[in-house]
């Protein structure tokens, strides 16, 4: 990458964040933004937690509730990260109506959209540390930072971030080409994959022709790497990955992640050519 491509990079990237992070927290004061970040995701692993109960007669001693509650926790970086680079382009072509000025400014459009995804990804983790946490105070989660892999936690979250980024992107890339109803693919996508990845139950529960779509999913491998790292000695509870080592782990995920960048790269220049020739940049699809 040349000085210009990296000074564009960066000039397309942070002013996107920046914006994202100014819409996504803009809607409401400040004190009642900081009840509705923790409300929110306490609220959502409440229901996880009542159903798990009621399954299992509150049998929270046993290994597999931190797997799945780390899991469904996690797993609102999916819903952020990827959800939210793919809506960028909902937003400012639907919402604010410049999605058109923004491929005349000085930026690059697929930067912009990474961007974009910062802001969610702040709030997201914001959720994510608040589940966590209530988890542990509430719940008896098994965290105990003693026992905690520092370097495989860090490692495998950045490794994913940019993983969802990019399946964000290649969302995207399709969202430029669709004129009605393209609201909610984003979140459809994240809300299939939470039954193909794992999260919280074993793919073994899955029928045997649509396990392989778990397996060729790179979210399956990095939910399993950032609850080896936080809970490593439960890591039997799920049989899915058990005879896989954690440098097998990151081996997959990094290469799926590179085919899905590679994958998202190409989508995006043919979508983009597409929707620029077919005049979708600046097409308000709302009735």
């Amino acid at each position: 990458m040349s000085t210009i491509q990296k000074s564009e990079f960066w000039r397309s990237f942070k002013s996107a964040a920046w914006l994202g992070w100014q819409i996504e927290s803009n809607w409401a004061d400040p004190l009642l933004f900081f009840i509705y970040s923790i409300v929110k995701p306490i609220a959502s692993a409440s229901i996880l937690v009542v159903m798990y109960g009621i399954i299992t007669h509150s049998n929270f001693e046993n290994p597999l509730f931190p797997y799945i509650y780390l899991g469904n926790a996690f797993y609102i970086y999916v819903s952020a990260v990827m959800a939210g680079v793919a809506w960028a382009v909902i937003d400012d072509r639907e919402h604010y109506k410049t999605l058109k000025y923004m491929y005349i400014a000085p930026i690059r459009i697929p930067y912009y959209l990474l961007g974009r995804g910062v802001a969610r990804f702040l709030t997201g983790s914001m959720s994510v540390f608040i589940t966590i946490l209530a988890g542990v105070i509430f719940l008896k989660l098994p965290l105990d930072l003693h026992m905690v892999n520092f370097p495989l936690f860090f490692f495998s979250l950045f490794v994913g971030i940019i993983m969802l980024s990019m399946m964000g992107l290649l969302l995207g890339s399709i969202t430029l080409l669709l004129v009605h109803h393209s609201f909610g693919i984003a979140e459809g996508v994240a809300g299939a994959l939470f039954l193909f990845s794992g999260a919280i139950f074993p793919l073994e529960v899955l029928p045997a022709w649509l396990r392989p779509v778990g397996y060729a999913m790179p979210i399956t491998y990095w939910l399993e790497l950032l609850r080896r790292s936080l809970v490593g000695e439960v890591a039997q509870a799920f049989p899915t990955l058990v005879s896989f080592s954690n440098l097998q782990l990151i081996g997959i995920l990094v290469g799926l992640s590179v085919i899905f960048g590679i994958l998202a790269a190409y989508a995006f220049k043919w979508c983009d050519f597409r929707a620029r020739e077919r005049g979708l940049i600046d097409r308000v699809t709302n009735y």
